[in-house]
Formats: C-alpha cells, sequence, structure tokens
C-alpha cells in the first residue's frame, strides 16, 4: 500500500449563473476577501486562509428546490455556518441578500438561500 500522498481542501466551488455577483454576497455575508476575480471566477479566503469558497460561472445554472420533491433540480452540497446568535445572524444575512427557506426542519438551524438558490445553514452549537 502506498503513503496518501498530502492533500489540502483549498475551497469549496458554487456555481452560479454570474460568479461575481454571488461572490459578492458571500463576501458581505462573512467577510472575507477577495483573493483572485476573473469574468467568471472568483476566490473568496478567510481572514485565517484556512477556508475558502470559490465561484464559478455556469452558463446552463439551474437553481436548485428547497426542499426538493420528485423530478426537482437537487441541491448538490449546502454549507454549514456556526454563529453565536440566529437571529442576529439570520437579519444579517437577509440584509447581505439571503432568503430564509419556506421550510424548516429543524429549531436550532435556519435555513437560508443564497442568491443562486444555494441553501446554507446557520446554527448555534
Amino acid at each position: 500500500m502506498i503513503d496518501r500522498p498530502r492533500m489540502v481542501l483549498a475551497a469549496t466551488v458554487l456555481g452560479a449563473p454570474d460568479a461575481r455577483a454571488l461572490a459578492a454576497f458571500y463576501q458581505r455575508l462573512l467577510g472575507w476577501d477577495v483573493r483572485e476575480e476573473e469574468s467568471d471566477w472568483v476566490v473568496l479566503r478567510a481572514p485565517d486562509e484556512r477556508a475558502g469558497l470559490s465561484f464559478q460561472t455556469e452558463a446552463a445554472h439551474v437553481r436548485p428546490t428547497w426542499p426538493a420533491g420528485p423530478g426537482d433540480q437537487q441541491m448538490m452540497m449546502h454549507l454549514d455556518i456556526e454563529v453565536d446568535d440566529l437571529e442576529t445572524a439570520g437579519a444579517h444575512a437577509v440584509e447581505a441578500g439571503a432568503t430564509l427557506a419556506g421550510y424548516q426542519p429543524q429549531d436550532d438551524v435556519r435555513v437560508y438561500l443564497d442568491p443562486a438558490g444555494h441553501p446554507f445553514c446557520l446554527f448555534t452549537r
């Protein structure tokens, strides 16, 4: 068996109709810095450099449905974001451009949709 080579997850990539617009939303939401920016590609990085999000323009982007039913476009992934206070963080998310999802499966988690329709969860420990 060969030794596992060094591998570091650099970022999660979200597809959107407009990479710059979605990156601007997450920059407002998280306060992260833009590290790379092209017309169809943007990279945000956390201040501690440990986490990153990238955004890629997808001309054929189909907005996911939350919660999805039979035949609906499924979400392929979602982000979990730990917060200190759900109400305050939720108000900030809406001000940044998020929409509170109509379906909320848990009392201690709030599901929001980003401007491209990707669900993300705010939660407290």
